[in-house]
C-alpha cells in the first residue's frame, strides 16, 4: 500500500509514529509522512533546520515532507496556539503541493494538537483517499484540564472543530477504550471508533545487568531508585512526586531520578532547590530513546504519574508500554484506565492521582519489598505487554484495518 501519514511531530522528534511508520515500511509499504519542522521539547528548531529548507528527506526508508511552522517556544499559551495553528495552516497550503503523489489511505497520528487533522482533510478531498485518525489526547478536554485553554467559548469552539474532524474521517482510532464514549458522543458513529493503543519500540525489552552497580557507574549511583522517564509537564503533576519525595527525604536511600525535560523544568529545579532535595530527587536530562532501557534495567521501580483530572483518568500514558516491555515494576499515581492496566497486569502498585501521601507509601513498600518479589512483578508486565500491546501483534492490525478501507471493506473491531 501507499500510505501517508499526517503529523506534526516526526523524527528527530521522539515519538511513537516514529516507530510505527518504520514498522510498515518494513512491511513493504511505501510510506510517506508530511509533517512539520522539529522543535519538540526545546520549543527551538532543531540543528539544521529552519523555518526554510530541508523540506525533503529520509527516515529509515520512511520519505519525509515537512512543512514550516512558528516553534513552541517556552511553551506559554500564545506560542503554543501559534505552533498549532501555524502548522495547520502552511500544512493546508502546501500539503496538496508537497504529497504529490497517489495514496491508498492516510492516517493522522494526534497527540495535540487536533489541528492536525486539517490538513489531512484536505487531501482527502482532493484526492479522494479514506482517513484514519489516531487520537492520542481527547481535545477539548486536555486544554482545559492542562489549563492551556481557560474560556468557555473558545472551549465550545474547539469542541466544534473537533466534531467537524471527527465525523468528516472514516475512522476513528483511540489509544484507550475509555475514548471512545466521549468521541462516540461528539456524533461519531460507534462503528467507526476502533481500539488501537500505543506499543513500544522494540528497544524496549528487558536487559540482564549485574544488581550492583560498578563503581562509577554514569547512569545512576548506588540507593533505591525510582526512575521517571518523559515529559515534565502540567500533566504529568510533578508537585505530587515532590512531595512524596520530601515524605520520604529520611529514607536516605530512596533516590528519584527524573529522565527527560519539558516546560514544567524550570519550575522543578528552582522547586527541588526551595525544598532542599537535592540529595534525593535528581534531575538527568534528556537522553537518547536508544538508551532508556540501560536506564530502566538500572531502576528499581517506574514511576508513571498524572494530574488528577477526569480526562486523564480515561488516558493510558504511552511510558506505561515502555515499562511493561522492559520488565521493570511499576508505581503509578493515576486514576482509570492507566491504573487498571497496572492492576490487570500486575506489574506494580497503583495509587490515587494528586494523592503525595499514597504515593510515598507506594514508593515505601516497593522499596521494603524483597527484588525477587519486584521482579516478579516486571515479569508479569512483560508478559502482560506481549498478550495487549505487542509491536508486531499492532502493526498486523493497523495494517489489516489500512487493506480494508483502501478496498472500501467495512473494518472489523
Amino acid at each position: 500500500m501507499r500510505i501517508l501519514i499526517v503529523t506534526q511531530y516526526f523524527w528527530p522528534e521522539n515519538f511513537r509514529i516514529n516507530d510505527l511508520a518504520t514498522g510498515l515500511c518494513e512491511r513493504g509499504h511505501e510510506v510517506t509522512v508530511f509533517t512539520g519542522k522539529p522543535n519538540y521539547p526545546e520549543g527551538r528548531f532543531f540543528p539544521g533546520y529552519g523555518f526554510f529548507g530541508r523540506i525533503r528527506e529520509d527516515y529509515r526508508g520512511v520519505r519525509v515532507i515537512r512543512a514550516p511552522l512558528t516553534p513552541r517556544g517556552s511553551g506559554g499559551r500564545f506560542r503554543l496556539v501559534l505552533n498549532f495553528f501555524s502548522f495547520a495552516l502552511f500544512g493546508s497550503l502546501l500539503a496538496p503541493f508537497r504529497c504529490d503523489g497517489t495514496y491508498d489511505v492516510i492516517l493522522v497520528y494526534e497527540p495535540s494538537p487536533i489541528t492536525v487533522g486539517l490538513p489531512a482533510l484536505i487531501l482527502k478531498r482532493l484526492k479522494r483517499v479514506p482517513v484514519l485518525f489516531w487520537v492520542q489526547d481527547l481535545w477539548p478536554e486536555t486544554l482545559s484540564a492542562t489549563g492551556v485553554v481557560n474560556s468557555r467559548w473558545l472551549l465550545k469552539a474547539v469542541g466544534q472543530l473537533v466534531r467537524f474532524i471527527y465525523r468528516h474521517c472514516d475512522l476513528i482510532l483511540v489509544q484507550s477504550r475509555a475514548f471512545m464514549a466521549p468521541v462516540e458522543a461528539l456524533g461519531v458513529s460507534a462503528q467507526k471508533i476502533l481500539y488501537y493503543p500505543n506499543s513500544a519500540e522494540e528497544i524496549y525489552r528487558p536487559l540482564a545487568i549485574e544488581p550492583q552497580r560498578p563503581a562509577g557507574e554514569e547512569l545512576l549511583p548506588g540507593g533505591f531508585h525510582v526512575v521517571f522517564a518523559g515529559n515534565i509537564g502540567a500533566a504529568q503533576d510533578f508537585e505530587s512526586i515532590l512531595s512524596a519525595a520530601d515524605q520520604l527525604r529520611a529514607e536516605h536511600g530512596i533516590h528519584w531520578d527524573i529522565i527527560g525535560d519539558g516546560r514544567m523544568q524550570g519550575w522543578v529545579e528552582s522547586e527541588i532547590r526551595r525544598r532542599r532535595l537535592g540529595d534525593n530527587v535528581h534531575l538527568l536530562g534528556r537522553h537518547p530513546v536508544e538508551s532508556m532501557p540501560r536506564f530502566f534495567a538500572l531502576a528499581d521501580a517506574m514511576l508513571v504519574t498524572l494530574r488528577r483530572d477526569p480526562v486523564f483518568a480515561l488516558t493510558i500514558p504511552s511510558k506505561v508500554q515502555s515499562y511493561l516491555a522492559c520488565a521493570r515494576p511499576v508505581i503509578a499515581a493515576l486514576d482509570g484506565e492507566g491504573a487498571r492496566v497496572i492492576e490487570e497486569s500486575g506489574a506494580g502498585i497503583a495509587v490515587r492521582a494528586g494523592d503525595a501521601g499514597a504515593l510515598a507509601e507506594g514508593v515505601l513498600r516497593l522499596y521494603r519489598m524483597p527484588r525477587h518479589e519486584r521482579e516478579a512483578m516486571g515479569q508479569r508486565g512483560r508478559r502482560y505487554f506481549e498478550q495487549h500491546f505487542e509491536r508486531e501483534l499492532l502493526l498486523s492490525r493497523i495494517e489489516q484495518w489500512m487493506r480494508d478501507l483502501a478496498a472500501g471493506r467495512a473494518c472489523a473491531s
